[in-house]
């Protein structure tokens, strides 16, 4: 050993010590790891039985307005799934629809509406219905808004397809009815037919595919995507 190192008082560490600490790092970064697979299933859990509680509620085939108010309850009592997909869009839209205190008797078409296509055969949780199988960019690329254009195609859970024009118009965004060679954005719905090709929105989704294999910019992002990049 260099006599420097000696006369500074430099010892060899005792034995194990150095794998006693890589292993407590280790340790660690294997507890975190394992505290955030287990808050997920939670969390999964939780929208599991949101779901369960849906699915009672549009059993009669009606939604009144206690039944609203406690789907909305129960999720501000489970906050730490409140911005999940589509649980957010949920409650946001409980939120608005209740905002003067009063279910109007449109609102709880619409809510069932939302509802059933939440939790039913045409369901976005059913995997084989989902935006995801369509040919959405992966990874998912960065929204703006301002100056930027967007087509929405397809069934939407947010709600109407005007109203989410005019969500996009909201954030600085200019909305275009077909995906064109300087569109920015093509959004699917999640509530779109994984069979798109034969939808009458999948000529939209057909071009904007063409589109990217022609080397244009535009993005395919799913409704999931695009609601998250709101805020």
């Amino acid at each position: 050993m260099d006599r420097r190192l000696i006369s500074a008082g430099w010892r060899y560490p005792k034995k194990g010590a150095l794998a006693r600490n890589f292993q407590g790092a280790g340790v660690e970064e294997l507890s975190k790891q394992a505290r955030s697979r287990n808050a997920a299933r939670i969390q999964d859990r939780l929208i599991d039985e949101l779901i369960g509680i849906c699915r009672g509620v549009i059993a009669g085939g009606y939604v009144d307005e206690q039944e609203a108010i406690f789907i909305g309850q129960w999720i501000e009592q489970h906050r730490e799934i409140a911005d999940r997909w589509p649980v957010n869009l949920v409650y946001a839209r409980l939120t608005e629809m209740l905002k003067d205190g009063v279910l109007s008797g449109n609102e709880r078409k619409e809510l069932l509406t939302t509802l059933k296509d939440l939790t039913g055969e045409s369901s976005l949780f059913q995997e084989a219905n989902r935006a995801t199988t369509l040919p959405v960019d992966k990874p998912a690329p960065k929204v703006e808004y301002k100056g930027k254009s967007f087509c929405m195609t397809g069934r939407f859970v947010f709600g109407t397809l005007l109203e989410c024009e005019e969500t996009v118009a909201e954030m600085g965004g200019l909305v275009v009815q077909s995906p064109g060679q300087d569109t920015d954005y093509l959004v699917i719905g999640e509530l779109s037919s994984p069979d798109w090709v034969h939808t009458t929105f999948g000529r939209s989704i057909e071009r904007g595919v063409e589109l990217q294999e022609q080397g244009f910019g535009i993005r395919i992002l799913s409704e999931e995507h695009w609601v998250n990049s709101l805020g």
